[in-house]
């Protein structure tokens, strides 16, 4: 009987001692189907979770254990801004293109797994696109390519 009670009882302390983050999960927003406009005038799609509300923003892909090709996740924001984005609990290795206001790309950075580093911008944008690490290259999209903003998140 006492083995059973000290084994209840080291059960209790290790989940006591565990950080809050080791349950987390991730989250899934809505998605939509994106198009990137290449300066020539070739076009590739992704799918890509958007992220209106700080919450999903602060969240992102964290807790992500895979990301497939052609997927991501656009972070909107309410106005143009130097953005800095950092990979804590993200086990992806990602791409981050910085966007104007018009969905134009105006930087693209690569982002390693759980480095707590920040990715800042260069310059101020509106939007943020991460994707799987190398799919911008792999695409080809480039700097000054244009995202097809939903209409939602245009700006009048």
């Amino acid at each position: 009987m006492s083995s059973r009670i000290a084994l209840a009882a080291l059960a209790a302390a290790v989940l006591a001692a565990m950080p809050a983050s080791c349950g987390a999960q991730a989250k899934i927003l809505p998605s939509e189907r994106l198009l990137i406009r290449a300066a020539s005038g070739a076009s590739v799609a992704l799918e890509a979770e958007i992220a209106e509300k700080d919450a999903d923003h602060a969240r992102g892909l964290m807790y992500r254990k895979s990301l497939p090709e052609g997927k991501g996740m656009l972070f909107a924001f309410s106005s143009d801004r130097m953005m800095s984005f950092w990979m804590k609990n993200t086990y992806v290795p990602l791409s981050i293109a910085y966007l104007s206001s018009d969905g134009r790309i105006l930087e693209l950075h690569d982002m390693e797994p759980l480095s707590e580093a920040p990715v800042n911008s260069d310059r101020y944008a509106r939007f943020a696109l991460e994707v799987p690490q190398g799919w911008f290259a792999r695409a080809g999209v480039a700097v000054g390519d244009r995202l097809e903003l939903p209409e939602r998140l245009r700006v009048r």
